[in-house]
């Protein structure tokens, strides 16, 4: 009778359709820990049926399915897991795509046309092709499965050949569903010198949205990545969790819904707030990628996933070298001069590090960028402060032995600065209202060809002239205000989309003619962190609060997406009251630079910092290179610990920091992670101030693997601000 019922509600479900029956098609997209199977039903429509941990048995993928249910007064309600959802179907929930066609129609029903698969870098690319029975609408959606990471990337392209343009209201780049007995989100929320802040929720019924508005600079409140825990609140080393990103540097919306029966749908897109986009016919939508993993051992396990397909696929130079720095920014500010810039770039030298990165204020004649209120716009170097040029600076740096870098925020302007008196209407600002300036500055419109010319040309202009020049640290540091484009006129919805697109315009440019160059990508902090810029920059500023305390939960957060050579930390003046030492071990467990003025050290403290130079740059194949695994987190205790190891597993290296513990309190030993538990590795405490010799009582033994990952080492302490890094060598 079950039976009988069940192919009456599908005839039924048929009729309704308009017959659209198809073969049952199984497509498999696996790695070698998880498969997302999709399925074409009877109804030739695309369904999820399995998100989770690899089937053993390619037989069992038939046994999978989904429910099509009757509703109480005979009419059939499918309510499946469709793969990608559209406006104004028989679906009660949230939808990936919504499109208003040329005619007025606001509803979309998408069919099974065809799928390939092709072993592309790393892995296997999925492509299906599903298209609207009504309207000559397409969209195909893409997957890229890379086996040994456990990672899958996904997108997906709406095109149509109506008449007219049509609108788009929604464009997620997947959809993904879960049922499981609970959700919990973990969000990492942001401002100015506070970035990658960790909270958790349960997700209840109905929706809940992550999102940023800012158009630019737009990760400043909220950034592109997250963590749902499965069933239970999201662990460091145990559980299921889904850990995604987006790679997109504009506006970007997760919804998290639980429906009506307890069941999640995770929906990544671009945000369409402001943005009903008009697609013309012929045109290709493309989405952003989205990046996700499913770990079944924690966010420990699911960061180095994401991190070694980082390191392996997306990141510019991912498995290049990094250089140590010394930025004049905290030193100078705007003062300076060529012969201030010499001093400091000899400094350099001294201190051991590669590279002298020259910061802000370098610019601008009529309107000389001595503060933040003008200049940005003029990429000529002011005479006064700089008679001979990028290219004395160069050949000073030259001869001091180090590499020469510049800051830079092309996409930028100040209305003071010849640039606006040229080209206002090259500047985002509305016609006819207020002008509301964030930081004194515009954003210029990149949604405008020859604005974006005029960006590249900047950046190949000074590369040309000054071949010295070897890294870029680009910055925006305003979000989008006054939000109307004079380029776009009657198509604003435009705006927030192609602004975006705009600049991987310019980036793609950039990195086509200067494939090696090094750059940093910079957002007044944090605020520009995702894997589509990245595929340009080969590292980002995690945020301008260079407080080493701070900055252990802000590198902590990062951490969770981000392999260590992305993250840039510097060592800097915030927080004298922590010493020298704590503020360089903090900055050394990423790509460690200085922005110090070296002069106020004392001699041991300025020694102090060239051996940990030299330390840094020995342990890079752990650091840059290894597995990093997060240990003991600052949010659950006073305390917090992270380790590296090589790929050999023959070197490793532990950062152990006391924050502010409290009196007499219990300490616990640090268990380490990812060591040969056969091999002996003796410890030695390294960082140490001249002089100084380790009292620490394990300094020079040797343990096996085995009994550092069981029993572990005693490296906290009672004292504020203090730390330990133990490197480890395999004997």
């Amino acid at each position: 009778m079950k039976n009988f019922m069940k192919v009456a509600v599908m005839s039924a479900f048929l009729v309704a359709t308009g017959g659209h029956a198809a073969e049952k098609k199984i497509i498999r997209i696996s790695t070698t820990q998880t498969d997302l199977v999709l399925q074409v039903a009877e109804n030739g429509r695309l369904y999820q049926s399995y998100l989770g941990e690899k089937l053993r048995h390619e037989t069992d993928l038939a046994e999978l399915s989904w429910d099509v249910h009757a509703a109480s007064d005979g009419s059939v309600v499918p309510r499946g897991w469709e793969v990608y959802s559209g406006s104004g179907n028989e679906d009660f929930f949230e939808p990936a795509v919504a499109i208003t066609h040329s005619d007025g129609n606001p509803s979309t029903w998408l069919y099974y046309v065809s799928s390939t698969q092709q072993p592309v870098e790393g892995g296997v690319q999925t492509d299906i092709v599903l298209r609207d029975d009504r309207y000559p609408v397409e969209v195909t959606l893409h997957y890229v499965a890379y086996a040994a990471e456990d990672v899958i990337k996904t997108w997906s392209e709406i095109r149509h050949q109506e008449k007219e343009p049509i609108s788009l209201s929604a464009y997620a780049s997947t959809m993904l569903y879960f049922n499981r007995q609970a959700y919990y989100l973990t969000e990492f929320s942001s401002d100015w010198a506070k970035e990658a802040q960790m909270s958790s929720q349960p997700l209840l019924p109905g929706k809940k949205i992550l999102d940023t508005k800012l158009g630019s600079r737009a990760a400043m409140h909220m950034h592109p990545f997250f963590i749902v825990g499965l069933d239970r609140p999201a662990e460091e080393q145990q559980g299921e969790v889904l850990m995604g990103t987006l790679g997109w540097t504009g506006n970007f919306r997760f919804t998290f819904e639980v429906d009506n029966v307890g069941n999640l749908r995770v929906i990544p897109a671009i945000n369409p707030y402001a943005s009903v986009y008009t697609l013309r016919p012929g045109e290709v939508f493309t989405t952003p990628e989205f990046i996700f993993t499913l770990s079944r051992q924690g966010a420990g396990q699911g960061s180095r996933n994401l991190q070694a397909w980082a390191r392996n696929y997306q990141l510019k130079e991912g498995k290049g070298d990094r250089m140590t720095l010394l930025n004049n920014w905290e030193n100078t500010y705007f003062d300076f001069d060529q012969a201030k810039l010499e001093a400091l770039m000899n400094e350099a030298q001294d201190l051991g590090v590669d590279m002298f990165l020259l910061d802000d204020g370098w610019f601008g004649n009529k309107h000389p960028r001595n503060n933040d209120r003008a200049g940005l716009g003029d990429w000529e170097v002011n005479r006064e402060k700089l008679p001979g040029g990028i290219r004395a600076l160069t050949g000073m740096a030259q001869k001091a032995g180090v590499r020469f870098g510049i800051w830079i925020e092309p996409e930028m302007v100040n209305p003071k600065s010849e640039l606006f008196e040229n080209h206002p209407d090259w500047a985002i600002h509305y016609p006819n209202r207020y002008t509301y300036y964030y930081r004194n500055q515009l954003v210029l419109d990149l949604s405008n060809p020859d604005v974006q010319d005029y960006v590249y040309g900047v950046v190949d202009r000074l590369l040309t002239e000054n071949p010295g020049i070897a890294y870029f640290k680009w910055d925006c540091n305003s979000p989008i205000t006054n939000i109307y484009s004079p380029y776009l006129k009657d198509e604003q919805g435009r705006l927030y989309i192609d602004h975006v697109r705009g600049v991987y315009r310019v980036m793609k440019r950039v990195n086509a003619k200067y494939p090696d160059l090094p750059m940093m990508l910079c957002s007044g902090g944090g605020a520009r962190c995702d894997y589509e810029a990245l595929k340009y920059f080969t590292e980002f500023w995690c945020s301008d609060d260079t407080d080493p305390v701070e900055r252990l939960y802000i590198q902590w957060g990062f951490s969770h997406f981000f392999p260590a050579k992305a993250m840039c930390a510097h060592v800097t003046s915030w927080n004298k009251e922590a010493s020298v030492k704590f503020r360089t071990d903090v900055a050394s467990m990423c790509k460690l630079g200085f922005d110090i003025g070296l002069k106020e050290m004392t001699p041991d403290e300025l020694q102090y910092c060239r051996e940990a130079v030299v330390n840094w740059k020995r342990l890079k194949p752990a650091i840059l290179e290894g597995t990093q695994y997060r240990l003991v987190s600052p949010y659950d205790t006073h305390h917090m610990a992270v380790n590296y190891v090589d790929s050999a597993r023959q070197n490793a290296v532990l950062f152990a920091y006391d924050i502010y513990p409290r009196y007499q309190e219990k300490l616990m030993a640090v268990k380490l992670q990812g060591l040969d538990p056969d091999r002996m590795y003796r410890v030695e405490e390294i960082n140490l101030m001249p002089g100084a010799e380790s009292s620490w009582k394990a300094h020079g033994r040797v343990y096996s693997g085995d009994y550092l990952m069981k029993v572990g080492l005693d490296v906290f302490g009672f004292r504020s601000m203090q730390s330990r890094v133990i490197e480890l060598t395999a004997q």
